[in-house]
Order: structure tokens, then sequence, then C-alpha cells
């Protein structure tokens, strides 16, 4: 068993300590339970920025912050690093890395993946970018496929490793098609003057007829026009079918040979051992009902990227956004305080606070309930919003400094190639 102190409260375990099992651990803090955490990394990341570590924008420590230091002067809260192995959901206990737990209420919060639609070629030859170790090691990629062009005496090779491919047209596609565009803009040439004749091509590949599909046509429109003023290749109502080490093949037959293929198209939920496939909805999420209980369990829930929740304005389930999590996890820390009160639970009503999505300075797309912008305000406002929301005032700082700096000097301090001993 994992050391945990016994205690007459009940016990309410959060796997994952993300967007929502932060909140809602957060949101327990002068609660009558017991609290564990359980993460298999002791830090919390900003997943929005992801793309900025890609693209050498940031370093990782600005986007990520101490779990333990959240919690230092909670009292009866415990955390402990292990990976989930499984759920006895008959003997309500978690099977972990680092022993079994038991627990009075369960709280799935462990997030989603890269999905990769049955491809074992795209899980194999793409780079995604769903936590800080996958967007170092496709900084890492990016970098090398730069020395390794400046290197090679092989033109063909040369323009190959300069070519990069984004998967997927969603938000994370877009803004890191626009970081890119940008450091290939006024960064590239400066550090490669070798390269000064040589072109980077920057793909974006999508296959729904517009990008940034769940925005307005109008938001789309100005993200396409944005990007393609950038250099960047827009390719919509095209499908991506096949690829190896060294291109990607499209559904018309057209063969893009490149040196890295970025894979943004996709995310299912991590799966856990212990549950049945009636279990799961589409996507790999937790079928949940209202109050964000799985389905045929009264005391074990899923909130955020792996729950599934249908209401009236949402058929198909919530946007896999950190909104709708911590919006989720905020309710269910009053609906298991009202579980202990033996009061009534409230259902779960998405309010949607607007999207927005970055291209690069000065360019952005923000849409709020009944009002749409775009251009240097939407960039701003989107440039607060995110510092607002990162944790830490030293990281509020760094990000701060980092983006000034770039801001006026069109630089980035951060291409270094960091990798283990061995490692190419």
């Amino acid at each position: 068993m994992i050391n945990i102190p016994s205690t007459d409260k009940k016990r309410v375990v959060i796997v994952g300590c993300g967007f929502a099992g932060l909140t809602l651990a957060k949101k327990l803090r002068k609660s009558p339970f017991q609290v564990v955490i359980i993460d298999k990394h002791n830090y919390h990341q900003f997943q929005p920025l992801f793309y900025e570590i890609a693209s050498a924008g940031l370093d990782a420590d600005s986007i990520t912050f101490p779990i333990r230091k959240v919690f230092q002067k909670y009292d009866d809260f415990y955390i402990r690093k292990a990976e989930v192995k499984e759920v006895n959901v008959s003997d309500n206990k978690l099977i972990t890395s680092i022993g079994a737990l038991n627990y009075d209420y369960l709280v799935l919060a462990h997030g989603a993946t890269n999905y990769f639609f049955g491809s074992d070629k795209m899980k194999q030859y793409s780079k995604g970018m769903k936590s800080i170790a996958e967007a170092l090691d496709l900084r890492n990629t990016l970098l090398m496929n730069f020395e390794n062009a400046v290197a090679t005496i092989d033109e063909e090779e040369r323009d190959r490793l300069l070519n990069i491919t984004i998967i997927g047209g969603g938000p994370s596609g877009v803004e890191i098609a626009g970081a890119l565009a940008e450091m290939n803009k006024y960064v590239i040439h400066k550090d490669y003057p070798e390269l000064k004749n040589k072109k980077v091509n920057i793909y974006l590949i999508e296959g729904y007829e517009r990008l940034l599909n769940t925005m307005s046509p109008e938001s789309s429109g100005k993200a396409r026009q944005f990007l393609e003023k950038r250099g960047v290749r827009v390719l919509t109502n095209t499908l991506a079918v096949d690829c190896d080490e060294k291109s990607v093949t499209l559904k018309t037959g057209e063969k893009i040979k490149t040196g890295l293929i970025l894979w943004t198209a996709g995310i299912s939920g991590n799966k856990v051992k212990g549950f049945s496939q009636e279990n799961y909805g589409k996507g790999g999420r937790f079928n949940v009902d209202r109050f964000n209980r799985v389905k045929g369990y009264e005391n074990i829930f899923a909130i955020g990227d792996i729950s599934l929740m249908t209401e009236e304005k949402y058929p198909s389930g919530h946007p896999q956004v950190a909104q709708v999590a911590i919006q989720q996890a905020k309710l269910l820390s009053e609906n298991l305080k009202n579980m202990s009160g033996s009061k009534p639970l409230k259902e779960f009503l998405y309010k949607d606070l607007g999207t927005m999505a970055t291209v690069g300075k000065n360019l952005a797309v923000v849409e709020l309930p009944h009002f749409h912008f775009h251009g240097v305000f939407a960039w701003f406002v989107w440039m607060f919003i995110h510092l607002m929301s990162i944790i830490g005032v030293r990281n509020k700082l760094l990000i701060f400094i980092n983006w000034a700096w770039k801001y006026f000097t069109y630089d980035q301090s951060l291409r270094l190639i960091l990798r283990p001993k061995g490692c190419a």
C-alpha cells in the first residue's frame, strides 16, 4: 500500500494535476476530505504554450511549476509521483506503480494523448506536442535538421531537411505554424548564413475545408490570411494518408519530402485498465453524466479532456480546452462537498468564455461571446490572458521578459540542442 496516513475523513484521490486536477485540488482546500494527488510528474505544465517551447520561444521551466509548492500550506493533502496501472472498481482501490491506494471518491483528470487514427507510421515518424518532453524533442529535431542542412553536400537532402510538415489545422497547428514562420523570417538566416539563399517550406495540412474549424469562418479566414502572408503553405480539404521517415503522402497521391512531421491532428483520452469498453465514448473519453460521474459508478468521476459529457449545445461533447476542465473542476468540488452533506448535486452547464489563437507577432484571432476581433489588439489580449493564467510570479516575469525581448529584437535566445549523451 502507498504510505498515506489513515484518517476519519473520506479520501478523494485525484489522478492528474493538469488544469482540471489542479483546480479541483485547490478548491478542496477547506473541505471535509483527505486529498491525495497522483501524477506521473512532480510539476504542473501549462499546455497552451507548448508550441513556444517547441519553437525555442520559451524555456521549459517558464511554463512548469512544482506541484508540491502549490500545496505547501494545505492540511491533509498528499502528493505521490506515480503512474496509474489499474482501477479495482469493486474494492475502491487504485493500483499504481508505487503501490495500491484505497479511495472513497476517485477523480480521473489525467488528460489525453496524441491520436493517430490507427496509423502506425504516423505514430512512428511524426512528432507530437502533448508534453514538455515532446515539445523539447520537437525543438531538438528542428534545430538538428538545420545543423544537418548546412553540413550536407547533397542538395536534395538539404531541401528535404528544410521542409516542415504540420498535420492538423486546429489551434495547436496554427500556433506552431505561425511561430515557425516567424522563426524562419527573423532568425534562421542569421544563425545559418549558409542557408540564406535556401527556402524553409512550412506546410500546414488540414482535412476540413478551413483552419480553426471550431471558430467562425471569419476568424478561420483571417488565420489563413495571416499564415500565408508569413509564407506558410496552407492545404485545406487535404488528407495525409501515409508517411515514412522522409516524406508525407497525401490522399491525392502527392508526396511531400520533409525533414519533420509534426502531428496536431487528433487526441485521445488516456485509457485506464479496470473499466469496460462501454465506459468509453468517442476519442477514448469516459462517458460521464451531468455531474461528471463515470456512468455506472457513484463515486468515480472524470473531468477535463478525459470526460465526454453531452448537453443540448454540445451533443458530441464539450471541446477539449482548459476552460471546460476548469469549470468542471470547480463544480465537482461543490458537488463533492454536497455529497458529504447529503445535499442535492448541481448539473454542469458549460459557459463558453471565448476562443483564441495566435499566429505570431501582432497577429491573433479572438472570439468572445458576441464579439470577435483580429490583429494587433487580439494579440495583446491573447498575451495578457495567457500571462495571467500562468502559475507563479517568477514564471509570469520570465515569460513577460522573453516576450518583450522577442518583440523588440525579433530574436530568441533558447536555440539549444539538449539531449542525453549518446543521442544524435
